[in-house]
């Protein structure tokens, strides 16, 4: 592997508060793209799953069962996000600048298309991200993917479960609470919980509600008002946990980041405040890159332009830009030799 270096994540002191850089950057994204949507089953056959393409050139099929070289950037997205996530829309710009395609796989429920089984999704559902990633494979020779919050620690996992037999060739993930249990507590915290409690979980309320649940359910699924709460009524029993302590222990990323065997780089900031423990240089195998910020709140890292130099698809006036995301994830994957893959003419 060459060497992987980066520029420094270095905001004004009046930019560090670690909840502006949580807040803020949904309001400096980028136009959404034109995406391709495609929409499959997920991997249990119950659900429609949608994939949208932000294409580096057409795709053309091939006659001959021959796939498509120009390396494929796959995205999994947190909770409740999706393709129009400001993340999602930042890396889409940014990957398809650098030749490559981009494509947002969500989760059951997101990105617009309600679940139709028992299951929604789950951050260790390391099985989910393996179909998604079979499902590309199809067509794709050459995948990598991004893992942000949720959807990172389900990459993370993934990466170390599957070690050589995972289908991407690298990987980046971001603002993933690789350690659960930590993260749960973490949210629990005044601040966590009067914020952004209320953002992340009455959208999942409203679509728990909308599935066929019980009487019982309804009315414990209304009286909650935490995450952990939520987890331990709905997401641990429908997911085969036994609740919401055995759901955090056993999807948790930090125990496999060891078996990881094929470029795995990891960013999460100090000041996350939806993070609990973190992983150290002694709970990763040699392939994994941390990079530990100081500042950067949660998927935040929003940059203040002193000179004015404008962020992708915005207004030129715009001094604020979130690509530091994007520009450190894209030379993680020139680092690995993406560049080196044959591209399609």
């Amino acid at each position: 592997m060459t060497t992987f270096t980066y520029n420094a994540f270095k905001p004004p002191f009046w930019l560090t508060n670690p909840h502006l850089q949580s807040i803020l950057p949904k309001f400096f994204a980028p136009k959404a793209p034109e995406y391709r949507r495609v929409v499959r089953k997920d991997s249990l056959d119950e659900s429609d799953i949608a994939y949208d393409f932000y294409d580096a050139h057409p795709i053309e099929n091939s006659e001959n069962g021959e796939l498509e070289q120009t390396p494929l950037i796959v995205l999994f997205h947190g909770m409740e996000g999706s393709s129009d996530s400001h993340y999602a829309r930042a890396l889409a710009y940014q990957m398809h600048a650098q030749g490559w395609h981009f494509v947002v796989a969500h989760f059951r429920s997101c990105g617009g298309i309600p679940a139709s089984g028992r299951v929604f999704y789950n951050a260790g559902d390391t099985g989910e991200v393996h179909y998604m990633l079979q499902n590309l494979s199809e067509k794709y020779a050459n995948m990598y993917a991004v893992g942000v919050s949720l959807g990172g620690n389900a990459l993370a996992k993934y990466m170390g479960e599957y070690g050589e037999k995972a289908l991407c060739k690298g990987a980046a993930v971001i603002s993933a609470p690789v350690d659960m249990s930590s993260a749960a507590l973490s949210m629990h915290s005044f601040l966590s919980h009067r914020i952004y409690t209320p953002y992340l979980l009455n959208p999942i309320i409203k679509k728990a509600l909308a599935n066929d649940i019980s009487k019982e359910e309804i009315d414990s699924i209304k009286a909650v008002n935490r995450i952990s709460d939520f987890d331990d009524i709905f997401t641990a029993p429908r997911h085969g946990y036994r609740s919401n302590n055995d759901y955090y222990h056993s999807a948790s990323a930090l125990p496999y980041l060891r078996d990881v065997k094929k470029p795995l780089l990891l960013i999460s900031a100090k000041d996350d405040p939806f993070l609990g423990f973190t992983a150290t240089a002694n709970d990763v195998s040699d392939c994994v890159t941390i990079i530990d910020t100081k500042h950067g709140g949660h998927v935040g890292y929003i940059r203040y332009r002193s000179d004015s130099k404008q962020a992708q698809g915005r207004d030129k006036k715009s001094r604020f830009d979130i690509n530091w995301l994007p520009e450190t994830v894209s030379a993680y994957f020139h680092s690995i030799g993406v560049d080196a893959t044959v591209k399609s003419k």
